[in-house]
């Protein structure tokens, strides 16, 4: 005869409790089934990047709170998966935080060291994750977020988002995971280019390079939803040239401009998608479907590894030269104007000058001063 006895409590494996959630939501939600109805008993998390204002660009709080969210979903034994996304409609995320670099990390390379510790450990965090981890892209991902990104296990986007790289433009270079991830992606070649020159792609573009998994569109004009009118979808070759996925140019950039203005963004229907692939992972085996995440991800880790901590080491020390010019034109710039003059930087390093505070500060632009009896 079968004896039952009484469960034991469950032990908490938490470091610690977040204490202040503000810049980071941490949110349990319904999983559904085939059918379309909620299934009792089971959950999925969204951990939310919710820094609008700044593009969800990450805080060194923020970084922290999401380590903290992703050790914690790992141990909700009732989760089917992670949903990593951002607030609004305009961006996933849009990397590090620009003025926290350009008004304390700049010229301190030990605190940058710290800070980049974390970071690392956030990488690693979405990595090692428990549960399959879906990126919800509603908008741009760049820099950063195009790294924490591709930690993520699958790709759900909005078909009006960019994806891209902004590192050498703005004094760094992607060693936060880009380096690693984006060839085993897209290929060298293509890594080589969104890395080196800053260029972004669209969503079209990114599925169709293997950077992500669904492509969704989610304008609405006149109640119906539309592809983003910005991008050409209709066509894929044009007189032998591939111009699927690519930005529309001239008269049709201008007409799609207008459309995109008359419509509103529905990301409902990025939720349905996102919600649909979880429930395909709901109908597998969980230990299975685990093991089978950590064995492809191994891939990824076999380069994260190897390279973390000499990059994190080398972006410490960057930030007593270029990435102090960068990040400080970046947030001291006016708008349109907030980068460096290459040139110049070229040219003045060719003849042989130093990083010294006053080169530093010749190089960044700033407003034009205001005439004397005149408005702002």
């Amino acid at each position: 005869m079968t004896t039952h006895t009484e469960p034991k409590p469950f032990r908490n494996h938490e470091l610690t409790e977040i204490s202040d959630p503000s810049g980071v939501r941490y949110e349990r939600k319904s999983v559904f089934d085939r059918d379309g109805n909620v299934v009792e008993g089971l959950h999925t998390v969204w951990i939310t990047l919710s820094n609008p204002k700044q593009f969800n660009s990450y805080t060194t709080d923020m970084v922290k709170q999401v380590i903290l969210s992703f050790r914690r979903a790992s141990n909700e034994r009732d989760v089917v998966a992670v949903v990593f996304t951002g607030e609004g409609t305009r961006a996933f995320c849009t990397g590090g935080n620009t003025e926290e670099y350009a008004e304390y990390y700049a010229g301190s390379p030990d605190d940058y060291l710290a800070y980049m510790r974390l970071f690392n450990d956030m990488v690693t965090a979405i990595l090692h994750c428990d549960k399959p981890v879906i990126c919800r892209v509603n908008g741009m991902r760049i820099a950063g977020g195009q790294e924490i990104g591709m930690a993520c296990d699958f790709t759900v986007t909005s078909d009006l988002a960019v994806f891209g790289q902004a590192g050498p433009r703005h004094g760094s270079a992607p060693d936060g995971g880009s380096t690693d991830f984006l060839p085993l992606f897209v290929g060298v070649e293509r890594g080589m280019q969104s890395c080196t020159l800053c260029e972004t792609w669209t969503s079209y573009q990114s599925k169709e390079y293997g950077l992500v998994s669904e492509v969704v569109p989610v304008l609405e004009v006149d109640g119906k939803v539309v592809r983003n009118p910005l991008v050409v979808t209709d066509r894929w070759m044009e007189d032998g040239e591939v111009v699927y996925g690519l930005p529309k140019t001239g008269e049709e950039l201008a007409a799609g401009k207008q459309l995109l203005r008359s419509g509103t963004v529905n990301l409902a229907h990025l939720d349905d998608a996102v919600n649909g692939l979880i429930t395909k992972l709901l109908y597998t085996m969980p230990g299975c479907t685990r093991k089978t995440i950590e064995s492809v991800r191994k891939h990824k880790l076999a380069h994260w590894d190897r390279n973390r901590e000499t990059n994190r080491s080398w972006l410490g020390l960057n930030m007593m030269t270029e990435a102090v010019a960068g990040f400080r034109a970046f947030n001291e710039g006016p708008k349109g104007n907030r980068e460096v003059d290459f040139i110049e930087l070229r040219r003045r390093l060719a003849g042989g000058e130093r990083w010294t505070p006053e080169f530093i500060e010749e190089l960044i632009p700033h407003p034009e001063p205001v005439a004397a009896g005149t408005e702002g």
